[in-house]
């Protein structure tokens, strides 16, 4: 089949790690694959190199000075969808893995990882026809999906996450030992500063954890998105000055680098409000490394018995301690183990059964 993967930008977020790995796998099985992006601030192609057997297409996307949120979101879903459209009929499944790259592929099948409440209007109108337009939908879980089917009526197909576990399991050791060296025991957290990455809560709980623990310091990696979160970054900051703590954000972390700094940690945190699986938690289960989460059911049924779960600031702080006090080899070998259950071949065949199910119900051409 010809496939094409839609995705809005070439940084290092999470649907974007999903999507170059599932292309990877599609084309590992024999598909003809392309991927399909916007190149934000004048990247020429993703954050990590990409398998030669896909296809990539990144569309020039420049940035304007002062534009806002709303504008921006408007103009993404307007340039990709210039330079998709007259392709798109070429392609025997059109596949897109976020609410941009959906309102721009028109006809799709639509990958929902999460389910949002947006205040800008732009995105929220950009959210709703995201999932109303599609053909077919697929969620990373039960529980995402039932919102869906709750929600909007709309039957989605489950598919988990797939995770390079190699890649996380057999982190270089002088590299994690370097990130051990410059920060000495840390608790880890990727996606950067933003709502629904939970970060303010996470910044309560690292106050309260630094009580008992004040040796410990909280590094924040990641953070790449179009949306700004500006306001959000400015009341965290000041929140942490009133507290009197001094995260240590890193920004984005080189491919090379992410697994070594993941093996490094001594417990990685993941506070998120709004998630359908989890990827980063999972690699960090893959290097081994303890995992306190946001208790959501979509995580308490991707994750179970792996990880350790919290509801709110004081209870992310006691499961932190916890953790770190209180090593758990059982849990950590049941984290390895689901880990290594999730790959991407999996994920990636099971994609194909539904391509292929859909073009035998007629609904296989964009």
């Amino acid at each position: 089949m010809r496939i094409a993967l839609l995705s809005y930008s070439t940084k290092p977020r999470g649907g974007v790690v999903h999507t170059l790995a599932l292309a990877e796998a599609l084309a590992a099985a024999g598909q003809h694959v392309t991927v399909w992006t916007l190149g934000r601030g004048g990247d020429t192609g993703f954050f990590r190199p990409v398998d030669s057997a896909v296809r990539l297409r990144v569309v020039p996307f420049p940035g304007i000075p002062g534009e806002g949120v709303g504008l921006r979101v408007l103009r993404s879903i307007t340039v990709l969808r210039g330079a998709f459209a007259p392709e798109a009929a070429s392609y025997d499944v059109v596949h897109a893995q976020d609410c941009v790259s959906a309102n721009a592929a028109g006809r799709c099948v639509r990958t929902v990882h999460h389910l949002d409440h947006f205040t800008t209007p732009e995105l929220a109108a950009c959210h709703e026809r995201a999932i109303v337009t599609p053909y077919a939908h697929v969620c990373v879980s039960e529980a995402v999906a039932a919102e869906l089917s709750a929600g909007w009526g709309v039957t989605a197909t489950v598919i988990p996450n797939g995770v390079a576990y190699e890649r996380f399991a057999s982190a270089d050791p002088v590299a994690t030992r370097m990130w051990r060296r410059r920060f000495g025991t840390y608790v880890l957290t990727v996606g950067g500063v933003e709502p629904r990455k939970g970060s303010l809560d996470l910044l309560e709980a690292y106050a309260l954890l630094r009580e008992a623990r004040p040796d410990v310091r909280l590094v924040i990696a990641g953070g790449e998105t179009p949306f700004g979160y500006r306001d959000y970054r400015a009341r965290w900051e000041a929140r942490a000055a009133e507290l009197g703590v001094e995260p240590i954000v890193l920004g984005p972390v080189s491919d090379v680098d992410l697994p070594p700094l993941v093996a490094g940690a001594a417990a990685f945190a993941f506070p998120s409000t709004r998630k359908g699986s989890g990827l980063a938690a999972m690699e960090a289960l893959a290097a081994g490394v303890p995992v306190v989460m946001r208790d959501l059911p979509a995580l308490r049924e991707v994750f179970g018995s792996a990880a350790r779960f919290a509801g709110d600031p004081a209870g992310l702080a006691a499961e932190l301690a916890h953790a770190l006090a209180c090593p758990d080899p059982d849990r950590r070998t049941a984290g390895r183990e689901l880990a290594a259950r999730h790959t991407w071949q999996a994920a990636a065949e099971r994609h194909i059964a539904l391509y292929a199910s859909l073009a035998d119900a007629g609904d296989g051409r964009p």
